[in-house]
């Protein structure tokens, strides 16, 4: 049997898709290109990663190659050290590999980190990061894996995204780098994507890229959920989640409180801004969430202020102001009547 005839008996969707058309053409990246072959996979999974967030990862590629017959993603699972790594569901995940023992060299590198991601991008993990990056074709970053591959200086100014809740955070951090808040993005060598769904929608943007659209929405009917695209803004998303076949100015109303946290307008300006008097705002979101919109609103800015109180070391005054309260006491005591103590003292306590 020929070289050219194993293939297509390996990889029969290439060659169906190909002559259908259905493949695009490579207009991107090498890796995101009609395949020539299997695609070698490592995804660097932090402590503190989330199970879902590396589900979306490999669980789409492991469909597409049951449905391909073959296997035409092939993955590892590799830590910093090789050792075993914590994740936030309590399980210690098994990892193949440490970063120093990347043989052969994969052609798509993925991090994948989730709470304290910051912190763990120590000088000497983004130095072994940068030695496994040597030789590969595309890098990922993956939740919040973008403070790694920046660390270790692999994201050279390229266009991408995080987890919603670092976007500000990150962009501070990174002027040099284009950051946006969209779901998933695929510029030059750099993948990205802000978390688990979003991570979904880029492992399926990579096998439509490879095996045509067919197989993409074939691999996402086996998990009963459809493609979004990968420019549609994380906060969008959210708000559009909230509440499920809910009127659109709803969303809307969501979607401008979610943006404007640090600085909230007033229930009246938000129902203006949606084209609504307040009354009927008022209206919509006690039949829709439960509360009104001032209430929700302000459960928002408090939720929001607990993650930045327990995942992040900024000042509480700095917390209060990107929470949009007018001073420290102020916040203080919203928040100690939401979540039962001060928001000093939270801190102050291990993690769950």
């Amino acid at each position: 049997m020929t070289d050219h005839a194993k293939r297509t008996a390996i990889f029969p969707a290439i060659t169906a898709a190909t002559a259908s058309g259905a493949v695009p053409a490579a207009s991107g990246p090498a890796v995101f290109a009609p395949a020539s072959g299997p695609l070698e996979i490592a995804v660097l999974v932090m402590p503190q990663a989330s199970l879902l967030t590396l589900g979306s990862v490999i669980d789409p590629l492991r469909a597409a190659n049951r449905h391909l017959g073959a296997r035409a993603f092939r993955w590892r699972i590799v830590s910093a050290t090789g050792a075993a790594v914590p994740l936030t569901c309590g399980i210690d995940l098994p990892a193949e590999a440490g970063l120093a023992g990347l043989a052969p060299v994969p052609d798509l590198l993925m991090v994948l980190a989730g709470y304290g991601a910051r912190e763990q991008a120590t000088a000497g993990v983004a130095r072994s990061l940068r030695r496994a990056a040597r030789g590969v074709r595309m890098i990922g970053a993956i939740d919040s894996g973008g403070w790694l591959l920046a660390a270790a200086g692999l994201l050279g100014g390229a266009r991408v995204t995080t987890h919603w809740e670092d976007l500000e955070d990150f962009a501070a951090a990174h002027p040099d780098t284009e950051v946006v808040p969209d779901r998933h993005v695929v510029a030059g060598r750099v993948a990205s994507a802000g978390g688990a769904g979003p991570a979904q929608d880029l492992m399926l943007e990579l096998i439509a890229a490879r095996y045509g659209v067919t197989l993409a929405m074939q691999v996402a009917g086996t998990f009963i959920t459809s493609r979004r695209a990968g420019a549609e803004s994380q906060l969008t998303a959210i708000a559009a989640g909230r509440p499920e076949g809910g009127d659109p100015r709803v969303t809307a109303a969501i979607a401008r409180m979610e943006t404007r946290l640090d600085a909230p307008e007033s229930a009246g300006e938000t129902a203006a801004a949606v084209g609504l008097s307040l009354r009927r705002l008022q209206s919509l979101f006690r039949d829709q969430i439960g509360v009104g919109p001032a209430e929700y609103g302000a459960e928002l800015r408090l939720q929001a202020a607990r993650r930045l109180v327990t995942d992040s070391r900024h000042p509480l005054a700095e917390v209060a102001l990107r929470t949009g309260f007018g001073s420290l006491s102020a916040f203080s005591r919203a928040f100690r009547a939401r979540f039962g103590l001060p928001p000093g003292r939270l801190r102050r306590q291990p993690r769950g």
